[in-house]
């Protein structure tokens, strides 16, 4: 389901500049977007957006990856500035390969990890290859 489908108060139905979107998006839109990569493969679909609560920054995605039926998905945080919105397919793009996002840290569900630490924080964007968010609020 994309956001589209999931826009319960029709901000995204009129024409393109008459609403919010893509510049401006509800947060319970985007959960459950598909994440695909630029060569087209499936990643998996955002299961939580995650946000700062000191700076209003969205940090990161969640992505559910693998698994059956959402039987044995692995998690991922990503980070937002990693994820394009695809506003012609609706959905998400995350610049990586399929075999390295299974690579990828990820977490259990039941064992989610310390996001607020900063060394964690720069393992994630070092995988990535993006920068903390943190850093440009600094600059």
């Amino acid at each position: 389901m994309n956001y589209t489908e999931r826009d319960p108060y029709g901000m995204y139905k009129g024409e393109a500049g008459t609403g919010p979107g893509p510049e401006l998006m509800g947060a319970n839109t985007l959960t459950g977007n598909d994440v695909y990569n630029t060569a087209g493969d499936d990643l998996g679909d955002i299961k939580e957006i995650m946000l700062d609560m000191h700076s209003g920054q969205v940090a990161y995605a969640v992505l559910s990856f693998g698994g059956f039926m959402g039987m044995g998905d692995k998690l991922f945080a990503v980070p937002w500035s990693a994820l394009t919105l695809d506003t012609v397919n609706k959905r998400f793009t995350l610049n990586v390969e399929k075999s390295r996002l299974e690579e990828a840290p990820g977490f259990d569900q039941d064992q989610w990890p310390n996001m607020a630490d900063p060394a964690w924080a720069k393992s994630i964007h070092s995988y990535y290859g993006t920068k903390p968010y943190a850093d440009s609020l600094s600059n």
